[in-house]
């Protein structure tokens, strides 16, 4: 390619991301953007967007890992697997016949889980015994169940992507159907939140320990970031897993994730984001009449347990035969802190890219390294939180050596602040993420949802820009000095001894 056809390619690049910036500014957005909130206290936003007939949805609710309650925990996480198994009308062959088996059910797990449970004077004959009555009353209900209907019906329909994930501070589903799809959209959605039926409830929550035994109990690190959690936190509910414990996944029942769906799945606790084809006005019709259905609810109360604020270093320290790792964890305020946007610029220049300070002095120029990041806002941002940094060492090297140089960027971070170079290219490239968020309409409508649910307004994707703009090296060392203290550190280790006796060899 010659110089100048270069150079009309590059400046032909530079137009169009222009053209598309002019159309995704707030201004803009405002004038497509319909929110609306239904007598029962659903909040839906609507951001019509005719390039193609296609929409896709965002409903975010408002409790996570977090809301689990005290002994049960992975409850959150459960129940996003429940909802893929249908309703009253769907995934049965017979509705009213399945009710009646399913209480059989709960009646009989509840006897084996109490004699089970026993501390004094269990029987192990009658656990046997009652265990049996239990999975004979599985099977019976279990006949009713017509398998992966509600996503099939997705998929006939033309609906793809169709997915859904549980975190410590919320619990999401999404999926994109064709435009003429709406009303079987709106019925499919406001079934699962008006008729859930938890059928094969003991054969998911099966699902669910298996996903725990690979993300956690066979992972060194999922073993480690759950330790390292439960040493940085105390009294906050993100010292627990969202996946849940073992024991705890081994003793919640159907009858525990209903009076959980009760609670918190309320329309006051959910915001439903669409982004699409779609007119304003049908749209909401076509909502009102299907969501309109779901009974109204008290908004469920905000207290948790507040984290204790740290005054000395903790360390926790996992000996095993695998790649070692390193994390480290300082706490910090929650999302709503005025220094909120500051904690992302310090995040992007010290991990976005080869560019950034960690990779460099980790990975690129020391090499003791294979990878190393930071980030806010872990393992959630809705209550105090931790600014996480971890490296993953390279061959011969280990966590004493990560933390050295870890700690002397940060020194530097804490001094110097950034570069004014540094500073404005955070600040673009804030602006350039945004800009890519809004390309897709899956990622718009969870932009959108969860503005909207944390900040009671969806232009805070927008405004928050504003913030990041606004934020000055000065503002960069203050809070680096702030948090970035021994005393409020928490360290996890995952130590190789094998390696560290093959090295002590080789030195000899």
């Amino acid at each position: 390619m010659t110089r100048s056809k270069a150079y009309l390619t590059l400046l032909a690049v530079l137009l169009c991301l222009w053209q598309v910036a002019a159309a995704q500014d707030l201004a803009s957005f405002e004038k497509r953007v319909h929110v609306k909130t239904l007598p029962n206290g659903l909040t839906v936003l609507l951001l019509q967007r005719p390039q193609a007939p296609v929409f896709s949805f965002y409903t975010v609710v408002d409790a996570g890992g977090a809301q689990d309650p005290l002994g049960k925990t992975g409850l959150a996480h459960m129940m996003e697997h429940m909802a893929f198994k249908g309703t009253e009308n769907i995934g049965t062959t017979d509705a009213a016949a399945e009710k009646i088996a399913l209480a059989k059910v709960e009646v009989a797990y509840a006897a084996y889980d109490r004699e089970n449970q026993r501390q004094v004077g269990r029987d192990p004959s009658k656990v046997a015994e009652l265990k049996a009555a239990w999975e004979k009353a599985r099977a019976e209900a279990d006949q009713f169940v017509i398998k992966n209907e509600f996503g099939e019906i997705v998929e006939r329909n033309g609906g793809v992507g169709l997915n859904a994930s549980t975190a410590l501070d919320s619990t999401q589903y999404y999926y994109s159907l064709p435009a003429n799809r709406l009303e079987l959209w709106a019925y499919l959605e406001s079934e699962r939140f008006l008729n859930p039926v938890l059928r094969e409830f003991y054969k998911e929550r099966d699902v669910v320990m298996e996903e725990r035994r690979m993300r956690t109990d066979s992972s060194p690190i999922g073993r480690l970031i759950e330790q390292f959690l439960s040493v940085a936190y105390d009294g906050s509910p993100y010292h627990r897993p969202d996946v849940g414990y073992a024991s705890d996944l081994r003793h919640f029942s159907a009858s525990d994730a209903e009076r959980f769906f009760r609670t918190y799945y309320v329309p006051s606790n959910t915001i439903i984001a669409l982004v699409g084809d779609l007119d304003p006005e049908p749209t909401f019709a076509t909502v009102e009449r299907y969501f309109g259905r779901i009974p109204s609810g008290p908004k469920p109360e905000e207290y948790v347990t507040e984290q204790t604020p740290q005054t000395a270093e903790r360390t926790v320290v996992l000996k095993d035969p695998s790649q070692p790792f390193y994390i480290e964890g300082y706490q910090r305020p929650n999302y709503r802190d005025k220094d909120n946007e500051v904690y992302a610029v310090i995040s992007s220049v010290l991990s976005d890219g080869r560019t950034s300070r960690l990779y460099r002095g980790l990975v690129r120029d020391k090499k003791i390294a294979v990878a190393a990041a930071g980030f806010s806002g872990f393992p959630g941002d809705k209550y105090r939180n931790l600014y996480a940094i971890y490296a993953v060492p390279s061959r011969g090297h280990n966590g004493a050596e990560m933390a050295s140089a870890i700690h002397e960027i940060i020194a530097k971070l804490k001094s110097d602040g950034l570069t004014p170079e540094e500073l404005k290219m955070v600040k673009t490239r804030s602006r350039a993420s945004l800009l890519r968020g809004l390309a897709n309409n899956q990622g718009l409508a969870g932009s959108l949802a969860n503005n909207q649910l944390r900040h009671g307004d969806w232009r805070e994707m927008f405004r928050r820009l504003d913030r990041i703009d606004a934020v000055t090296n000065d503002d960069v060392k203050r809070v680096a000095n702030q948090i970035f203290v021994e005393t409020n550190r928490t360290v996890g280790i995952t130590e190789n001894q094998n390696a560290a006796k093959n090295a002590n060899k080789g030195g000899k």
